[in-house]
């Protein structure tokens, strides 16, 4: 959504969209919620309906709809319904980075618990054992680490605000 004062070309905007896409593609993210996501990224409001996107896209519904359940699996999208309205919308979360960071935490801290698991299962003074310990130690230590980045970043955001 643009107003007077945000005027742009929107030919420029569709480039970016599908440089961004391409971008987020090339380190991993399937290209369907990729360029999803870089749709919602250039939007002034953060948030655009399943038929808005297969607009600006030129795709199917049914190709939004299955990138908008990956991007909200991994934490970069939420679904939410405007009062009065029937259609959903898909919408970045307001503190995305540290939203989707926090959401990795909980998959560092059940990988770090299933190599746990597997030394015990293993023995700690096998082969094997020793590399999940390295790995259990390594997540453990990350775990710290993020936690300190998340400190910061809300430190530094509340001086920059």
């Amino acid at each position: 959504m643009t107003t007077p004062e945000t005027k742009r070309d929107e030919d420029a905007v569709r480039r970016y969209v599908e440089s961004l896409g391409l971008v987020m593609s090339q380190i991993g993210m399937q290209r369907m919620p990729a360029r999803v996501f870089a749709a919602l990224m250039t939007t002034d409001s953060g948030q655009l309906t399943a038929a808005e996107l297969a607009e600006q896209l030129s795709v199917s519904p049914a190709a939004i709809s299955g990138a908008v359940r990956y991007l909200d699996q991994i934490g970069l999208v939420r679904k939410v319904r405007e009062p009065g309205e029937r259609r959903d919308h898909y919408q970045l979360y307001d503190d995305l980075w540290y939203a989707t960071f926090l959401k990795r935490d909980r998959f560092l801290i059940m990988w770090r618990d299933a190599a746990t698991e597997g030394i015990d299962a293993l023995g700690p003074d096998t082969p094997a054992g020793k590399r999940l310990a390295e790995m259990r130690d390594f997540l453990a230590f990350m775990l710290v680490e993020v936690n300190n980045l998340y400190d910061r970043w809300h430190e530094l955001r509340k001086n920059r605000d």
